[in-house]
């Protein structure tokens, strides 16, 4: 399976919006939330795309002034798990994050997602801070943190 990543555009909704379905049994994004981040949202969303239909997508909100990221969304289809998608697609969205001047990356996960959860670890996200009672069925959940400095810094030499 081929699967090209790509900036999210505005004629995405869709498509989004049937993987999230897909995807999440709960807390998942209604079309209108899903709408305001390809459309109004200091965000970049990327999409895996195989030809026919996402294969995940994760978006990136960013607060003016900060020089911290936030992993909003993260999504891989359920027939992608374990294909190295993931860590591809979240490999592009820190770069994305580098590109607009970001030094740290955080997310929260429920604690209960394990494959999620050993995928940021894996990747050098650190536990921060427990969130209890964080999604909308009562689950618990993970603050995580990633220092992008490394990054910034191999990326800065690259420039020169």
């Amino acid at each position: 399976m081929t699967v090209t990543l790509r900036q999210a555009q505005p004629q995405d909704l869709d498509a989004l919006f049937r993987l999230e379905q897909v995807a999440f049994s709960g807390d998942q994004f209604s079309r209108r939330q899903l709408w305001h981040l390809l459309n109004r949202a200091h965000a970049e969303t990327l999409v895996a795309d195989d030809g026919e239909r996402f294969m995940g997508y994760g978006t990136l909100l960013f607060r003016r002034g900060s020089r911290r990221a936030r992993l909003y969304s993260f999504c891989v289809h359920p027939e992608a798990r374990g294909s190295g998608l993931g860590r591809r697609l979240l490999e592009a969205l820190e770069q994305v994050a580098v590109r607009q001047d970001a030094e740290a990356l955080g997310l929260e996960v429920r604690a209960d997602n394990r494959v999620a959860l050993g995928l940021y670890r894996r990747m050098g996200f650190r536990l921060e801070r427990w969130l209890d009672d964080y999604y909308e069925d009562g689950c618990a959940g993970w603050q995580m943190n990633k220092s992008l400095v490394c990054l910034v810094e191999e990326a800065s030499t690259q420039d020169r």
